[in-house]
């Protein structure tokens, strides 16, 4: 029997770029459907996030994500440029952003296609991976194409149907909230939520108890 999670993910958390290879080996190893549900990242569904928060999470959170990236054996750089366009002093996010809704209409348009996961994986391997300037050039396209995809169909149809994708997106962020959790990497099994990426253990725990079972095919 096949067993399925539903993924909320974004192109600007290092956590879902840190789980994301577990969850394609996952996938490929066990008979399981990973439901790649892209939203927005909270700086931006959030209004005044950064405003708010404790002056030591944005050092812990530097400290947390580079030693977890050294412990999975992953590169990792804070991007160049970040994904989303934002005063780290004030904490203000400004509402023209150049990258992330982009990144995030081609989620779901990679989805659509059936190369979800293939597609986050790629793309955040080069966003994440201290890529210099990962928006220029032929990153972008090279990662669709190793996730089996066009970048230039994936880009004509995000921007013929952006209200389409725009609505998907909602939709996707309504869920979120509506599984139990606001943060992301958020990953639900049977309507029960594993938020984060240090829950995938925990996860794969539950999900043995349903029956979880390795794909035939696999060597």
């Amino acid at each position: 029997m096949t067993l399925s999670i539903d993924l909320y993910w974004s192109f600007r958390s290092p956590y879902s770029y840190l789980v994301t290879p577990r969850l394609v080996a996952f996938a490929k190893e066990y008979d399981v459907t990973v439901n790649v549900l892209p939203v927005y990242p909270i700086a931006l569904r959030i209004a005044n996030f950064f405003k708010n928060v404790d002056p030591l999470l944005p050092s812990y959170f530097l400290l947390d994500t580079a030693r977890v990236a050294q412990m999975l054996g992953l590169d990792y750089a804070w991007p160049n440029p970040d994904p989303v366009v934002m005063d780290f002093t004030t904490g203000h996010v400004p509402k023209e952003q150049p990258f992330i809704h982009r990144l995030t209409r081609l989620g779901c348009a990679a989805v659509e296609a059936g190369k979800g996961l293939a597609f986050i994986d790629q793309v955040s391997r080069v966003i994440w991976s201290g890529t210099p300037n990962w928006h220029e050039g032929t990153h972008l396209v090279e990662a669709a194409m190793r996730a089996g995809l066009n970048l230039g169909k994936l880009d004509n149809l995000i921007d013929q149907h952006t209200e389409r994708y725009e609505e998907k997106i909602e939709s996707n962020q309504k869920a979120q909230r509506a599984a139990g959790h606001w943060g992301v990497p958020l990953m639900v099994f049977e309507n029960e939520p594993f938020f984060g990426q240090d829950r995938f253990e925990c996860l794969k725990w539950r999900m043995a108890q349903k029956g979880l079972a390795k794909r035939s095919n696999t060597t």
